[in-house]
């Protein structure tokens, strides 16, 4: 069974709630990398940003797995 939310009455997949916490995790880690002058040497910034996200949200649904029980937030 697809696990999902209920927030405020309204019920929402888990996926789409671990991804916006990963994206906006991602813009605020871009807002910090972009002072870097290492971001200036890379080819493409944005496949960065694109794999960060990735990353982030495979990182944040693994760790949600392992810390609530399925039942537990729906």
């Amino acid at each position: 069974m697809i696990e999902e939310i209920r927030l405020f009455g309204v019920y929402m997949p888990a996926a789409l709630f671990w991804a916006v916490i990963a994206l906006t995790t991602t813009f605020l880690l871009r807002g910090a990398l972009l002072r870097f002058p290492l971001r200036q040497l890379l080819w493409h910034p944005a496949l960065i940003d694109l794999a960060a996200f990735f990353l982030l949200w495979w990182g944040i649904t693994c760790l949600a797995d392992t810390c609530f029980p399925h039942g537990f937030i729906s």
